[in-house]
């Protein structure tokens, strides 16, 4: 059986948070559930985390400068931002995925985490990856 990837998902909300955290959770992901970003930032320090969702409203420190922190510490951790519908955002943000409240099917986020997961974790089966030891030239002395 393979490890559950472990999504930190942010939101003032606790509705929003709880409704998330069920669909995540019953598709198979671990999920730290984060209230305020500095709740968030700590959690993330601990390590194990895969993906990062958040809302651009968090309570503590605006999603803006949470992913940055986020990135700072580790650049290659996905982050998917919730903006809420109508909310204008920084497109210099270094968000993987925005997707605004509202506006998106659940099987939408579901299908996006699974992609930043992949790109992620990189190829599957030892056939994606590239040679160790390149072949041997025939006739090179």
């Amino acid at each position: 059986m393979r490890p559950k990837r472990t999504i930190l998902c942010i939101d003032h909300n606790e509705q929003s948070l709880s409704i998330r955290k069920i669909m995540l959770e019953t598709r198979g992901y671990r999920v730290v559930a984060c209230n305020t970003a500095p709740q968030a930032l700590q959690a993330f320090q601990k390590g194990g985390v895969d993906l990062v969702l958040t809302d651009l409203a968090t309570p503590g420190l605006d999603g803006d400068n949470l992913i940055e922190q986020i990135k700072t510490l580790s650049p290659q951790t996905p982050v998917i931002l919730l903006p809420s519908k109508g909310r204008f955002y920084d497109r210099d943000v270094r968000a993987d995925v925005f997707l605004p409240k509202g506006m998106y099917a659940p099987a939408e986020l579901l299908e996006r985490i699974r992609m930043l997961l992949v790109r992620k974790r990189g190829p599957k089966g030892p056939h994606l990856r590239p040679p160790t030891n390149p072949p041997p030239q025939i006739g090179a002395a």
